[in-house]
């Protein structure tokens, strides 16, 4: 492993190095020791006046990257009925599939899913493979992963897409984990390089950057990704085969007790709106918000906020977009006094009509609109609404 390494034959005992350390990682016992606190900030390294600091790197043998083929798509589903996620990490793994001209497969975990994972097929995958047990009648990350593990070592994928759901995000890693490899979360585009090298994309400090991360030498490369971000896969010809598979009963048993399960109350889902307005910053009153939620109503649509606006207490998270909040592909979305940051766009941008509305003609927003408005949306807003009651395009 990486890591601080003292050479003794070099140390003076200057006694610089062991205050500079910000977490107590070196020690004086008659040498400098470095304990079990280092970080590898390596400050320690620019203190010392000898050079006897140094960082060893791991010399890590280069994967065989020839072994491993194709992008394997973890199917989500509750009680069989497959999330919209799924299909969407099909059609992304579809398009860079053909970048290596490799195949795309699925893995579908659960109890009584022979219909489901069959219904797979009509995407285009080449081979689905199932573990249909009663033991995974509800998800349990150990023995979900224990599968998943099973079906890794049984396709050897360079690629493996999860979708970034409560569900994804506790199982990825921990499969991730089991294979010493890189996993990105929360990706917001994927790109496949000749060499089967996948480019994850996703915003970085706190949505200030967009990050470009591979994982080039380890295999399988994991990536969880967003629902709403990627186009959904779209029916074809079948061609391809399922491919049932069982877990020795150890490793299929698991070690989570389910005592009871409880129906999660019904509440605003604004992923699913095909129309959404959305207000921002430069609504500044219950007035404002008023407009925003009248013109909503109007074109049947379902109203939004940005976080600025959660934070100042007029709605709550349920309403909120961007990479805090919630991720939305509707077909029409009109942005109302939103700079236009990228933690917001993030979560909007693949909307197929965008509309918005600024006072400020240089307003980022209007980089990622289709129609921009300049004006005041206390003007602009009441104008639209009459066009709108009137019968007018």
């Amino acid at each position: 492993m990486s890591g601080i390494v003292i050479d003794h034959d070099k140390c003076i005992m200057c006694g610089l190095c062991v205050p500079s350390c910000p977490f107590n990682a070196l020690e004086d016992q008659g040498k400098i020791i470095v304990n079990e606190n280092c970080k590898v900030c390596k400050i320690c390294i620019g203190v010392c006046p000898t050079g006897a600091i140094s960082l060893q790197e791991e010399i890590k043998e280069a994967v065989d990257k020839s072994i491993y083929s194709g992008i394997l798509v973890f199917v989500e589903h509750f009680d069989g009925e497959i999330h919209p996620v799924t299909i969407e990490l099909i059609g992304k793994a579809q398009q860079l599939a053909k970048t290596i001209n490799e195949k795309v497969n699925c893995l579908m975990i659960g109890s009584d899913i022979q219909e489901s994972a069959d219904s797979l097929l009509d995407y285009g995958v080449s081979e689905v493979i199932v573990y249909d047990d009663p033991a995974f009648k509800y998800f349990k990350v150990d023995n979900y992963a224990n599968a998943f593990e099973e079906a890794i070592k049984y396709l050897n994928p360079s690629s493996v897409l999860v979708g970034a759901t409560t569900t994804g995000r506790s199982l990825a890693p921990r499969v991730a984990t089991r294979f010493r490899t890189g996993l990105t979360a929360d990706c917001t585009v994927l790109e496949m390089r000749d060499n089967s090298d996948l480019v994850q994309i996703r915003p970085a400090f706190g949505g200030n950057i967009m990050a470009q991360i591979l994982t080039t030498n380890s295999r399988p490369q994991f990536a969880t990704v967003r629902p709403k971000v990627m186009d959904a896969a779209l029916k074809q010809s079948r061609f391809g085969t399922l491919t049932h598979k069982t877990l020795d009963p150890i490793r299929r048993a698991s070690k989570i007790k389910i005592n009871e399960i409880f129906e999660k109350a019904s509440e605003l889902d604004i992923s699913s709106a095909e129309v959404l307005v959305v207000a921002g910053n430069g609504i500044k009153d219950e007035a404002g918000f008023a407009l925003c939620e009248d013109l909503a109503k109007a074109l049947n649509g379902t109203l939004a906020v940005t976080r600025p606006v959660v934070e100042r207490g007029y709605y709550s998270y349920l309403h909120q977009i961007g990479l805090s909040g919630r991720t939305v592909k509707p077909k029409l979305i009109i942005n109302c006094g939103i700079s236009g940051a990228i933690q917001y766009t993030a979560g909007m941008n693949q909307s197929e009509m965008i509309v918005s509305i600024n006072s400020d003609e240089n307003a980022e927003i209007f980089k990622h609109s289709d129609i921009k408005l300049v004006g005041d949306v206390y003007e602009i807003i009441p104008e639209l609404l009459a066009q709108i009651k009137g019968g007018h395009n």
